[in-house]
């Protein structure tokens, strides 16, 4: 997400706080955002106004002589901005705030351990997360403070008891940093209620940024009613997933069969929030639309629609709680309430170094009888009948995994024995 941008900061800065704000990833007076223009000058949110009602107009540039022009004065945090920018050049924008679960992290000195899930370590720099000790808000020391740890090398810090800083080349990169390092603080702290979390090793996350997906491409005829219809789908429920939070807008991925070696599959570098029917690629007989990027896991969907005809469907996600368990190794039982035995089945265990070969082993454990699995640090994998069909039990198995975390909070699980479980294959004709 590195092009040239033709977005006027006043509204990229707009958007993308109206965006976290949206998510509850801070309130109607904390947090700040700037970007650094081609000229130095310093686009930054103004102080005391609702984050919630925020226009372009409000947003000030403080220029790079100092001077100030806008309706509002500048963020209170200017400082620590400006600091970040000074000991750093490659930086071109930073995000401020205070969301719940990075906040937990600040008020308890430590920082998220993004190793834990290879996209986490690949957006925000597995090894690089830096802590500054607490200054006085809005203070010079503070910003020297904050700027002496950028200068350090990480891209993302947290503030003792004030949240976290996230910087990046562009105001994309920055939230989607900020957006990950919050989803990877959030899932350790649901891990660490199920069990120990499971962090990964150098070598193990190097093996996930192997280069993998690559095909060849071609170009392909004009489309048909089937395959516009499937687009509009999948585009529609990309959007729908990211609302509810089952993707991030770097990580998950969906695809749909079209014809027996043809299917369409999300593309890697592509905003999951606002994915288009040209975002999607089409896949035929090992080959690529021309000029797309399929996701890293389209050859695993190939091999999956190529094992199970039946397959319609097929959908990988990071959800925050899916994923607690799939860093801790505690089995997700489903055996809770009805809905979940039905659509889920017995949830099993794509072991992680299985992940990133041809597919053809991830396709041997999963199947509409078992249409449900955890990738060991890597979320979920879920098949389905139709995209409505797959959407659905993602979302299932996303809300069954909440509730069993919650539910252990409480006491001991009741779950459905045996002869319960035998009537509701009877009654669902269930194999």
């Amino acid at each position: 997400m590195m092009g040239r941008s033709l977005i006027h900061p006043r509204v990229e800065i707009t958007e993308t706080l109206d965006r976290i704000y949206a998510y509850r990833m801070t309130t109607t007076s904390g947090g700040n955002i700037s970007v650094r223009d081609e000229n130095g000058d310093v686009w930054i949110t103004p102080a005391r106004v609702d984050k919630g009602t925020l226009r372009a107009a409000d947003i000030v540039c403080v220029k790079a002589d100092g001077t100030v022009e806008g309706a509002h004065r500048p963020s209170s945090e200017y400082p620590f901005h400006r600091a970040i920018y000074r000991a750093r050049a490659d930086l071109r924008a930073i995000v401020h705030a205070h969301p719940v679960a990075l906040v937990a992290f600040s008020i308890t000195d430590r920082v998220p351990d993004v190793s834990m899930i290879p996209q986490a370590a690949h957006v925000c720099g597995a090894g690089k997360m830096g802590f500054a000790k607490y200054e006085l808000p809005g203070s010079e020391a503070l910003g020297e403070r904050i700027a002496e740890t950028f200068a350090s090398g990480p891209v993302c810090v947290i503030l003792q008891n004030h949240g976290a800083v996230v910087g990046g080349g562009n105001l994309q990169e920055a939230f989607e940093r900020f957006e990950t390092l919050e989803f990877a603080a959030k899932t350790e702290i649901k891990a660490r209620m199920l069990g120990t979390p499971r962090f990964l090793e150098a070598g193990q996350l190097a093996l996930a940024e192997k280069p993998r997906g690559i095909l060849p491409e071609f170009d392909p005829p004009a489309a048909s009613t089937g395959e516009k219809m499937l687009r509009q789908q999948l585009a529609d429920f990309m959007r729908r997933g990211y609302r509810q939070r089952l993707l991030t807008s770097t990580g998950g991925s969906f695809s749909a069969r079209v014809e027996s070696d043809t299917f369409l599959i999300s593309c890697t570098g592509v905003d999951r929030r606002g994915t288009r029917i040209e975002d999607l690629a089409l896949v035929r007989g090992g080959k690529v639309e021309g000029g797309k990027r399929p996701s890293r896991a389209v050859l695993l969907h190939a091999a999956i629609y190529e094992k199970h005809p039946e397959v319609q469907a097929i959908a990988n996600a990071l959800s925050v709680n899916a994923t607690a368990f799939s860093v801790t190794g505690t089995t997700l039982d489903a055996r809770t309430i009805p809905e979940s035995y039905i659509f889920l089945r017995d949830v099993g265990v794509i072991p992680y170094a299985e992940q990133f070969g041809d597919g053809r082993a991830v396709a041997e454990r999963i199947s509409m009888r078992q249409p449900a699995m955890l990738m060991e640090n890597n979320g979920c994998l879920v098949v389905g009948t139709s995209v409505l069909d797959a959407f659905d039990r993602l979302e299932v198995l996303e809300s069954t995994a909440e509730a069993i975390i919650n539910a252990r909070q409480i006491g001991p699980l009741a779950v459905m024995g045996e002869d319960r479980l035998a009537e509701l294959k009877r009654a669902f004709k269930l194999s």
